[in-house]
C-alpha cells in the first residue's frame, strides 16, 4: 500500500468521497489545509494544518498580484512539508488542487514523489468567460496582459505535475498541449441515490423578497411542495458569471406568464466568480433594475433564501417545476447536475460547458445566454406542459446516474485512475 498526501485548501473539496475510500484500501492518507483547528483525523485521514504567515503586498502591480497570492501559499505549504519530511514523511503521490498554488514547490521537497493536480481551469483571452459578456467589457485594457499572467500558476505545474484529473471535457479543453493530453476526464461525482426525484417532497424556507425602494424586504417562511409550481434558481453567489442579470430580466414577463409560479432563488450577495461592481451589490443592482416593471403581487412571488444547508438544497431541487442554470464558459457547477439527479425540468443557458450535460430537446432545454424574452417564454412553456417536464426530468436522471454516478462510475475510475499513477502510469 502507498503513502497518498492530498492537498487542498479547503480539504477535502473534490476529495470528499475519493480520500476515505483510498483509507478503506489500505493506502495511508494524508490531508492538508489551511483550516486553522482540523480534527487529527477525517474518516480515517490523518489532518496537516498549515498557516499563511503574511498578505499580498500593499501597492504591488496588478498584473501580478494574483501570482503573488499563490507563491505566498507555496511558501507556507512549502515550509509545512519540510516539517514534514524532516519526521520522515515521504509520500509516494501526491494528489493537489493547485489552483491555489500549494504545491508550487513540492517537487523541491519530494522530488520523487508523483503529483496529480486538479484541473479545473485554464484562463483564455478568447473562448471562454474573459469578454465572453460585453455588457461588462474589461476596465482596462491590460486585463489581457494579467489573465496571461494568470496562468503563471498553471504553466510552472505543467512542468513538474505527472498526470491531471479535470470534472468535464470542455474544463479539460481549456488546457493546452502538451499537459492536455496528460488530462484524464473524470468528474467529481453525484450521489444519484441520495439526490433523487421524491413526489411527496417539501420544504419549508425562510426567504424575503422584493421591497420597494427605502423599505427592508420582508421576511417569510415559505412552505413549497410538489403540488405548487415552483422555480427555481442556484448560484453560491448572484452575479453575471452564473447569469443572475439574465435571470432577473426574465422575470417580470415570467411572472406575469405564469401568475401561480413561485420563483426560489438561491445565494448569497457576494462574488465568487469575475469583477465586483463599483458600487453596490449584484443582487441588489438587477432587483432594483427590474422591481418596478413588477407588480406587487408578482414581487411577492419572488424568494430570496440566500445559503442553504444541504439537505433543504435537495429537497427544494426535488419540489421544483423548472430549474434555471446559466453561466458564462465557466467551470460548471455541481448544482446542474444534482438538479439532473432530481429529476428536474431544466431551462439552461446554451454555453459550451452545458453542451455536455443539456442535450437540447432530450435532457433539457438550452437558450441563448442574453436572451431574458427567450428565457420567459422557455420556462412558461415547460411550466404548462407536465408530459414534457416529466420526459426532460426523467432523461436527465439517467443521463445523471450513466455519466456522473459517485458509486457506479466516478469513484471507481478515480480509484482506477490513482492506481495507474500508483503503478508509473500517466
Amino acid at each position: 500500500m502507498a503513502r497518498i498526501l492530498l492537498v487542498h485548501q479547503n480539504f477535502p473539496g473534490q476529495f470528499k468521497h475519493l480520500a476515505p475510500t483510498l483509507v478503506r484500501q489500505g493506502h495511508e492518507v494524508v490531508a492538508t489545509t489551511l483550516h486553522k483547528s482540523p480534527p487529527a483525523t477525517w474518516n480515517g485521514v490523518r489532518m496537516v494544518p498549515y498557516a499563511i504567515e503574511r498578505g499580498s503586498t500593499r501597492g504591488i502591480h496588478a498584473w501580478v498580484s494574483d501570482f503573488e497570492t499563490k507563491v505566498i501559499r507555496g511558501e507556507a505549504f512549502f515550509r509545512k512539508a519540510l516539517e514534514l519530511r524532516a519526521k520522515g514523511y515521504q509520500p509516494d503521490l501526491v494528489i493537489a488542487h493547485h489552483g491555489w498554488g500549494e504545491t508550487l514547490f513540492v517537487k523541491d521537497v519530494w522530488p520523487q514523489a508523483r503529483l496529480a493536480i486538479y484541473c479545473e481551469f485554464y484562463y483564455k483571452q478568447e473562448g471562454a468567460d474573459s469578454g465572453f459578456d460585453p455588457e461588462f467589457p474589461s476596465r482596462d485594457i491590460g486585463d489581457v496582459c494579467r489573465l496571461r499572467l494568470k496562468n503563471l500558476n498553471n504553466l510552472l505545474h505543467f512542468n513538474q505535475a505527472d498526470a491531471g484529473i479535470s470534472p468535464t471535457e470542455w474544463q479539460a479543453s481549456t488546457f493546452p498541449e502538451p499537459f492536455r493530453s496528460r488530462i484524464s476526464v473524470i468528474h467529481d461525482g453525484i450521489d444519484t441515490l441520495g439526490v433523487c426525484p421524491d413526489p411527496a417532497a417539501s420544504v419549508r424556507l425562510p426567504a424575503h423578497g422584493i421591497a420597494m425602494p427605502g423599505v427592508e424586504a420582508p421576511a417569510r417562511q415559505l412552505s413549497l411542495s410538489r403540488e405548487d409550481e415552483v422555480i427555481t434558481f442556484v448560484n453560491r453567489n448572484l452575479e453575471p458569471y452564473r447569469g443572475y442579470h439574465t435571470f432577473m430580466r426574465a422575470l417580470p414577463a415570467l411572472l406575469k406568464a405564469r401568475p401561480r409560479a413561485q420563483v426560489v432563488i438561491v445565494g448569497g450577495d457576494d462574488v465568487s466568480y469575475g469583477a465586483r461592481p463599483r458600487e453596490g451589490k449584484w443582487k441588489d443592482i438587477f432587483v432594483n433594475e427590474v422591481r418596478e416593471r413588477m407588480t406587487a403581487q408578482q414581487r411577492e412571488r419572488v424568494h430570496f433564501v440566500g445559503h442553504l444547508a444541504y439537505p433543504g438544497f435537495v429537497s427544494l431541487l426535488q419540489v421544483s417545476t423548472v430549474h434555471v442554470y446559466l453561466t458564462y464558459p465557466f467551470v460548471l457547477s455541481w448544482s446542474l447536475l444534482e438538479s439532473m439527479s432530481a429529476g428536474c425540468a431544466i431551462v439552461a443557458s446554451d454555453t459550451a460547458p452545458l453542451r455536455e450535460a443539456i442535450l437540447e430537446g432530450e435532457t433539457g432545454r438550452l437558450v441563448d445566454f442574453f436572451d431574458a424574452p427567450a428565457l420567459a417564454q422557455r420556462v412558461a412553456d415547460l411550466c404548462a406542459d407536465p408530459a414534457q417536464r416529466q420526459r426532460l426530468g426523467a432523461a436527465a436522471r439517467a443521463f445523471a446516474e450513466k455519466h456522473y454516478d459517485l458509486h457506479t462510475v466516478c469513484l471507481p475510475r478515480q480509484v482506477a485512475w490513482v492506481k495507474s499513477l500508483l503503478a508509473g502510469g500517466a
